[in-house]
């Protein structure tokens, strides 16, 4: 009998420590929404990007007041996490619609500019997220003022394109 329960008890350890973590399959898109704060939609194998993305939704989420909308901003991140795993960068978009934050993460396409690669990923998640109202240059400052800090704090390069 106490042989019986030590092992049971022993399986039960080994599972709860030593199993491995659920990770999202790497070859379909990652996506994320957190109803009223943000929406974060990132390509197949991009999912090493989240904690940085969500990095980013917290600084704005946490720092400003959101309402109004804001235009759609492109940066290109050079993340070491994301480089191991074959992309030497990815693709940025955020956006902000009726204040509620919509982020997408894309890899870069061979022989297509960055810009239209990011622009064309994020039209077609956006195209069911209309716009509400004119943009807000005070919101485009705010997010790009987020992702700045937020990339120097994480070590990651960011350069904003347009």
């Amino acid at each position: 009998m106490i042989e019986s329960l030590t092992i049971i008890t022993l399986c039960v350890l080994y599972l709860v420590f030593f199993r491995p973590g659920k990770t999202p399959p790497l070859n379909n898109p990652l996506v994320i929404d957190r109803p009223g704060k943000y929406h974060m939609t990132l390509a197949p194998h991009l999912n090493l990007a989240q904690p940085f993305v969500e990095a980013v939704a917290k600084q704005l989420i946490d720092g400003t007041e959101r309402s109004g909308d804001s235009d759609t901003l492109y940066f290109d991140a050079v993340d070491k996490h994301v480089t191991s795993h074959g992309h030497d960068n990815y693709l940025l978009a955020i956006t902000q619609r009726a204040g509620i934050l919509y982020f997408q993460a894309a890899a870069p396409v061979a022989d297509t500019s960055h810009l239209q690669t990011i622009r064309e990923y994020a039209q077609s998640v956006l195209d069911r997220f209309p716009a509400t109202a004119e943009a807000d240059a005070t919101n485009n400052r705010n997010i790009t003022s987020a992702v700045q800090q937020v990339a120097g704090a994480k070590q990651i390069d960011v350069m904003q394109i347009s």
